[in-house]
């Protein structure tokens, strides 16, 4: 797959995704540790801080779906990585003043999560109309790769840069590299049409047009059970994350280098897992790989209710996070890929963005709610629980294969 050329447009937009990703990767948790470090703020306010950027950037991108989907998507792109590049450049330029404030860090956490909604939808739609059908799932599988690759490799540099350059070293380098993607994507260079409207859309947003992506979602025989899976996986997955923080720094006295090293080492296996994706799908089928790897993926998360302290803890936390990050490198370049065909050319970008939204919330939601759980109960009950109703999640898998539906209906689709 990794000697297979794709053209050089591709190239350039892959690039600045690297570049981007690594960026992103580099500054995990920045603002967490800037809001404790520098403003000395406590579990309740870093709390607040990751949910409100997750929910109210969610609730602020769900009019530029409609907005951006009849637009040319290059201009976007390069549009929320400057936008990106600004808002994070104010927080190292503020706390160089003394003048970096919860609030500030508050306000960019949302414009940056509307930004990445906005811009993902729209890469979406681009990469789409840039390279073959047949070769949707060989760049959905770079992304993928690259993706684990940055997160094997960005944390622990970004935790390195912070110990011997300050907080907001990582944020800095996060934003440089948005200013980069952009360039790259400018280097791509030629000419994009401007997409078709039919009769049926005009120029003026329309109230309806807020909801078109849930409403093609959630009327499609095939997307629908996508849907309410992965929004389900991320959202548990997404939700123990803080608990596991707790369980393993907090009550069985792991070393921050062990926690980095349990959850590091895994992502190798997201790395092969992209490689053999497009492998195991020529093999045996799209559909009945969604189906087994989708399921085993389900599997996994109910054993790290079952850590002790030491090396069988650590090993268990590595083999357990290996086996899930392994199939979710083959899950997501053949789901995003699935996806894209499904969806016609001019519900691309309403799709994608309903679909992020509403993960984005779900996870918000969920985290608040675990960590309520967590203090009823205890936090390896919270994590025990969302093992067991990740069990449930193989269920909302597509039982059947289908057709795309531009395959079957060449006319352009109506709203």
């Amino acid at each position: 797959m990794a000697g297979r050329s794709l053209g050089r447009s591709f190239g350039w937009l892959w690039g600045a995704y690297a570049v981007s990703t690594f960026g992103t990767r580099l500054a995990f948790d920045a603002f967490a540790l800037i809001a404790i470090l520098a403003l000395h703020a406590g579990p309740a306010q870093v709390s607040v801080l990751a949910a409100t950027g997750l929910a109210v950037g969610a609730a602020i991108a769900v009019p530029l779906g409609p907005w951006v989907e009849f637009r040319r998507k290059r201009p976007v792109m390069v549009a929320m990585d400057l936008t990106r590049f600004a808002a994070l450049m104010s927080v190292p330029a503020a706390y160089a003043c003394g003048l970096l404030g919860f609030a500030q860090l508050l306000a960019v956490s949302i414009v940056v999560g509307a930004a990445d909604i906005a811009f993902s939808a729209a890469s979406g739609a681009y990469l789409k109309a840039l390279v073959r059908p047949e070769d949707l799932l060989a760049a959905n599988g770079r992304f993928e790769s690259t993706a684990w690759t940055a997160t094997v490799l960005g944390p622990p540099a970004g935790t390195a840069a912070i110990g011997f350059f300050g907080p907001v070293t990582t944020v800095l380098a996060d934003a440089v590299s948005y200013l980069l993607s952009a360039a790259g994507i400018l280097a791509i260079g030629g000419a994009e049409p401007r997409p078709m409207r039919t009769r049926a859309h005009t120029s003026r947003l329309r109230p309806r047009d807020l909801l078109e992506g849930w409403r093609y979602i959630l009327t499609h025989p095939a997307l629908r059970p996508l849907f309410f899976n992965t929004v389900l996986v991320s959202g548990l997955i997404m939700a123990t994350s803080p608990l596991l923080a707790v369980l393993m720094l907090g009550d069985l006295g792991f070393a921050p280098w062990q926690y980095g090293l349990a959850f590091g080492v895994p992502c190798v296996g997201g790395i092969i897992g992209s490689q053999l994706a497009r492998r195991l799908v020529a093999r045996f089928g799209r559909h009945k790989v969604l189906i087994a790897v989708g399921s085993l993926r389900a599997c996994w998360s109910l054993g790290l209710a079952f850590i002790r302290p030491g090396v069988f803890g650590l090993v268990l936390v590595v083999v357990v996070e290996s086996g899930l990050i392994t199939c979710m490198g083959v899950f997501n370049p053949v789901f995003a890929t699935y996806r894209l065909e499904q969806v016609p050319a001019d519900r691309i970008v309403r799709t994608l963005s309903a679909w992020s939204v509403t993960s984005k919330v779900t996870v918000a939601a969920m985290t608040g709610l675990w960590g309520l759980l967590a203090g009823v109960t205890s936090t390896r009950a919270a994590i025990a629980v969302a093992g067991l109703l990740m069990l449930v999640t193989p269920f909302l898998l597509p039982r059947h294969d289908r057709t795309s539906q531009n395959e079957q209906d060449p006319t352009p689709s109506r709203t």
